[in-house]
């Protein structure tokens, strides 16, 4: 071999550090475009370069309502016996929304990923009689909002859009509660651990596996015998 030969090209992190006009480099996305993105997909509403209609201007005032925060892993968000106070859209991370008994034992009902906008569907937790629980996984990026500021301010953009916007979280929340608990009552753990690792392998990655199991409703020796055995 030519001891003088060298590559053509080099792959794009080894370029990095040169100083070579074929390296395209981008700015990073404000986080305010990031927000912007997060609560449009929320809304199912698709941005553009049109920024003076009714509905950018209605994405707008609800980004001027949200601070980002930085959280560390199992920082609790929203504690049962206290009504529920902010709107959460997550940037980066996990959450998961649970139940604890006075014994302290755990039934958790889903898992929030990126993207996900969380505020309290169910009037109950509202108020004092709040059962529910929200507590980070991993260390999180999230969007913060004061929940009565932000119902007010959709309120405020038109009649019914509000009954509109809670009724789609309201029916998939209800949905994805009523499926989970069909197929605890009629399918075996394995068969519910293959669907888990099929639908949500981003949380199998992520999640520790105490959590799984209790998302899954079993115990941890049991998850780690299914886990195992799945990968025989």
């Amino acid at each position: 071999m030519n001891s003088s030969f060298r590559p053509p090209m080099a792959s794009a992190p080894c370029l990095l550090g040169d100083e070579t006009n074929e390296i395209i480099r981008y700015d990073a996305a404000p986080a305010e475009v990031t927000l912007l993105n997060g609560l449009s997909h929320a809304f199912g509403i698709c941005l553009n370069e049109k920024q003076d209609n009714p509905e950018a201007r209605f994405l707008s005032d609800l980004a001027r309502l949200f601070d980002q925060k930085r959280i560390d892993a199992e920082t609790p968000l929203e504690k049962h016996d206290r009504p529920w106070a902010n709107v959460y859209l997550i940037q980066y991370g996990i959450l998961r929304l649970f139940r604890e008994s006075p014994t302290g034992k755990v039934a958790i009902h889903h898992f929030f990923t990126e993207g996900d906008l969380i505020w309290p569907v169910f009037g109950r937790s509202r108020t004092v009689r709040n059962t529910l629980c929200l507590t980070s996984v991993l260390p999180a990026t999230v969007w913060v909002a004061d929940f009565a500021a932000f119902r007010s301010a959709i309120q405020s953009h038109g009649d019914g859009l509000w009954a509109r916007f809670a009724l789609v979280l309201t029916e998939e929340m209800a949905e994805l509660t009523s499926m989970r608990e069909y197929r605890k009552h009629t399918m075996s753990a394995r068969e519910r651990y293959t669907l888990l690792v099929d639908e949500y392998p981003e949380l199998i990655r992520r999640v520790p596996d105490n959590q799984l199991a209790s998302w899954l409703g079993v115990v941890p020796a049991t998850f780690s015998r299914l886990k195992t055995a799945a990968k025989a």
